[in-house]
């Protein structure tokens, strides 16, 4: 990275044909859609990405083609997180012969780690690792979260630049913030959109939110208003952020809603198909219709609803 990343960087869905193929014509499109909404980076293969449930050549054809889409637009982040560390730094060498900007690991999951042996974990990672990387935090999915001395420690290695947290803890972040005040080149990004405007008022960097898949210009706009301190319109855009939080992921009611209701929105949008990799499944048409009402009654695109 040549300088402090800033901005809206969506987590890109995958689009996908079937389980383990890629709909390089949707990825095409969904990447030109969140350029043309003023995104400042993307980041492909993470939760939002369905990294996880991804076979390693399908992981391989998304780098590799959303490297050759983006041809050096804006920065490309690779998820790498991975039970395995061979196979995290395997999948990072993967990202660098591709031209990535950046890699992005959550801890390993499954097996419980304390704090020592998740700087020690990572300290061997950075150490194989040919691009530089972004700590991501998600102790809902890997049962751990990085203490903020533990990311002082990780730091310590320049290659080591940013932090993502998506624990939806805000105390916790801010005490993230502090621990690492003293360094203006570290990046420090949100996950959850709800929460993004008001951790960028108080110092962070920007955002890493799902929903700018669907409304690019909407994150971007809010995190333009949030970093000028012009409160009044982050009330305005916030308001809206609530209502496709609030509609779009809540449809179904289940732990995986807000994906479901991501790529089914993405799919009445006509940007991608509206597929899941396994062990999820898509949204059925009465479900759909529900999220294609949820979009014309955002009123942010023109559009009848199904």
């Amino acid at each position: 990275m040549k300088q402090k990343l800033r901005g809206i960087v969506p987590p890109l869905i995958t689009p996908l044909s079937d389980s383990d193929t890629l709909d390089i014509e949707g990825l095409e499109r969904l990447i030109e859609h969140v350029i043309e909404g003023g995104v400042h980076g993307i980041f492909i293969l993470g939760t939002t990405g369905e990294g996880p449930s991804l076979s390693f050549n399908l992981q391989t054809k998304m780098i590799q083609e959303s490297s050759r889409i983006l041809n050096g637009r804006v920065p490309l982040l690779v998820g790498i997180s991975h039970t395995s560390i061979v196979e995290s730094i395997r999948l990072s060498q993967v990202a660098y012969e591709a031209g990535a900007d950046a890699v992005v690991s959550a801890p390993p999951y499954y097996f419980p780690l304390e704090q020592t042996e998740l700087a020690m974990f990572y300290e061997n990672l950075v150490r194989s690792l040919e691009l530089p990387l972004y700590l991501y935090n998600m102790p809902g999915m890997t049962k751990v979260s990085f203490a903020p001395a533990t990311i002082r420690r990780i730091a310590e290695n320049p290659k080591v630049i940013g932090f993502k947290d998506s624990s939806g803890n805000g105390t916790y972040f801010q005490s993230v913030m502090h621990a690492m005040r003293d360094r203006s080149d570290f990046s420090f990004f949100i996950g959850p959109e709800e929460m993004m405007a008001e951790a960028v008022m108080m110092g962070a960097d920007g955002g890493v939110n799902g929903g700018a898949n669907i409304f690019p210009k909407l994150y971007v706009d809010l995190y333009r208003a949030a970093a000028a301190g012009n409160s009044s319109r982050v009330q305005q855009l916030q308001a809206k952020v609530m209502q496709v939080s609030s509609t779009i992921y809540k449809v179904g009611k289940a732990e995986s809603s807000f994906l479901r209701g991501m790529k089914c929105a993405l799919s009445v949008l006509g940007l991608c198909h509206n597929v899941l990799a396994q062990p999820y499944h898509s949204f059925d048409s009465r479900h759909c219709a529900e999220i294609s009402k949820a979009l014309y009654d955002l009123q942010l695109f023109k559009a009848e609803p199904m």
